[in-house]
């Protein structure tokens, strides 16, 4: 029998420690108002729906704007803290986050409910499920925060950055729209700059040694980043779709 390759690119763990009540119970009630639909295109306007009031999310402090200023995917979201906070800080922008963590997605939501960010949306799984179904040129930013680096040789062809993938990003970028990818393992970087220069659809944004030595502007460290598990300091590479 042939295996279903979809299940098997995220290589990882998707679960750990046993959810604790209030996670699993965010899960069961919250998720299914937030989640991305599993199969089928996706549509911006549809996904992004009113939240029902009844879910036990504090009302938006004010109206959602009809036509968004940007739409954000963020890749392997973590415990969820970068990408509320971003969406706390932009209710005006609209925000994709793919995690295939479980404990992951149960922190996350419970951020959510903490913030009451109602321009959100999850998918627990492998994020080129959803990039396949959005539309194209649909996509103004796109953050990969400290993926996975599978270090050892025998393992980079489990990395995400692969140029495949890069192919299925460009599709679903805008002319204009922004790739940033952070990492703190020096053989990552190199792998990642490698590849994005290499696909001539993609323009490296640096100018000078600090432009990847720094974080770019309204950047929020998570948890990952603090506990500085990687063998250098982040490195924040930029790139713009042509």
């Amino acid at each position: 029998m042939t295996p279903d390759i979809r299940h098997l690119r995220s290589y990882g763990r998707i679960k750990a420690r046993t959810l604790k009540p209030r996670q699993a119970g965010l899960v069961e009630t919250l998720l299914p108002h937030l989640a991305v639909p599993e199969e089928g295109a996706l549509d911006w306007e549809e996904l992004f729906a009113p939240v029902a009031e009844d879910v036990g999310l504090a009302p938006p402090t004010a109206p959602l704007p009809a036509e968004p200023s940007a739409q954000i995917l963020e890749i392997g979201f973590g415990g969820g803290e970068h990408l509320v906070s971003q969406a706390t800080a932009h209710p005006d922008r609209r925000f994709i986050g793919v995690e295939p963590f479980l404990n992951g997605v149960a922190s996350c939501l419970r951020h959510i409910e903490e913030s009451g960010a109602q321009n959100i949306r999850l998918h627990q799984g492998d994020a080129r499920d959803v990039i396949a179904r959005l539309p194209d040129a649909s996509l103004d930013l796109v953050y990969i925060l400290f993926p996975d680096p599978w270090p050892k040789t025998r393992h980079h062809k489990r990395r995400l950055i692969q140029p495949e993938f890069l192919g299925d990003l460009a599709r679903v970028m805008k002319p204009g729209a922004e790739l940033r990818f952070a990492t703190d393992w020096a053989n990552y970087a190199a792998w990642t700059l490698e590849h994005l220069m290499r696909d001539r659809r993609f323009t490296w944004l640096a100018e000078r040694a600090e432009d990847w030595r720094q974080p770019w502007p309204g950047h929020v460290t998570t948890r990952y980043e603090e506990k500085k598990l990687g063998d250098c300091a982040p490195i924040w590479l930029r790139f713009v779709r042509r």
